[in-house]
């Protein structure tokens, strides 16, 4: 399983859900996008206090998207990425998902 996290850009994989990737699923501190160890980043920060825009997230989440795709073998744990830390609802970050092939799990509070 692939625990999906939200992270800032830079990397630095400070707290929530990226500092559970860093310390238990084999996340990169300096890498802030992408497949590391048993976990995957999706950008929702600029750094480690400026959020991105739900446009610039919706981009990092579609790429995130085809990488599932193109992995069917490969299951993956989504987490509530960009309604914590980056201060975005719920209802504004979990349609972006609408179109997650079947090997995501997404949380619980997006169905």
């Amino acid at each position: 399983m692939i625990f999906v996290f939200g992270s800032n850009r830079q990397g630095r994989h400070g707290k929530g859900a990226a500092l559970t990737a860093l310390r238990e699923h084999g996340a990169i501190y300096g890498q802030g996008e992408g497949l590391q160890g048993n976990s995957y980043a999706i950008p929702t920060k600029r750094g480690p206090w400026e959020p991105l825009s739900l446009s610039e997230i919706r981009d990092h989440v579609n790429t995130f998207i085809q990488f599932a795709l193109d992995h069917p073998e490969l299951q993956f744990q989504i987490t509530a990425i960009g309604t914590g830390h980056a201060g975005y609802t719920h209802d504004q970050i979990a349609p972006m998902f609408s179109n997650a092939p079947r090997n995501c799990q997404l949380p619980i509070e997006w169905y």
